[in-house]
Order: structure tokens, then C-alpha cells, then sequence
């Protein structure tokens, strides 16, 4: 995320939960990935659940995303 991003996401999730669960839920799937990733050897199972997460992250980043374009509209 860019920090004009973090910006606006610390701005409005104090008042929209939708924003803040999507936005606890991203960096809660960063953390599991960079996990899982930092284990030397990945067997099949733990490969195909990092995908599942890295898939489950972008859905929710592109949900984020729309919200944040729909401040963006709202503030210009």
C-alpha cells in the first residue's frame, strides 16, 4: 500500500468498520505470508495455503481499494 493509502485508511477506519476490518484483515494475511514464506522449505500443502492467502488478500485489497476510491471521490 502507499503511504497516501495508509493515510487515508488511518483517516476514515475510525469511523467505517468496514474499512477497518478489511484493512486489520490485510496485514493480518501480510503476517501469516511473510511466515510461512520465511520457512526454508515449503511443502505442497503450506505452498497452495500461502496462495490461498495471497488470493484471499488481494479480494479484500480490491474491496479496500474501492472504499478508498469512494473517500477520494467524496474529498475532491
Amino acid at each position: 500500500m502507499e503511504d497516501l493509502d495508509r493515510a487515508l485508511i488511518e483517516k476514515f477506519a475510525v469511523e467505517d468498520s468496514e474499512m477497518r476490518a478489511l484493512w486489520q484483515q490485510h496485514q493480518d494475511y501480510e503476517k501469516m505470508i511473510a511466515k510461512l514464506e520465511g520457512k526454508p522449505f515449503l511443502s505442497p500443502a503450506v505452498d497452495l495455503e500461502v496462495k490461498e492467502l495471497k488470493k484471499k488478500k488481494l479480494a479484500g485489497k480490491t474491496k479496500l481499494q474501492a472504499l478508498l476510491d469512494k473517500y477520494r471521490q467524496q474529498e475532491a
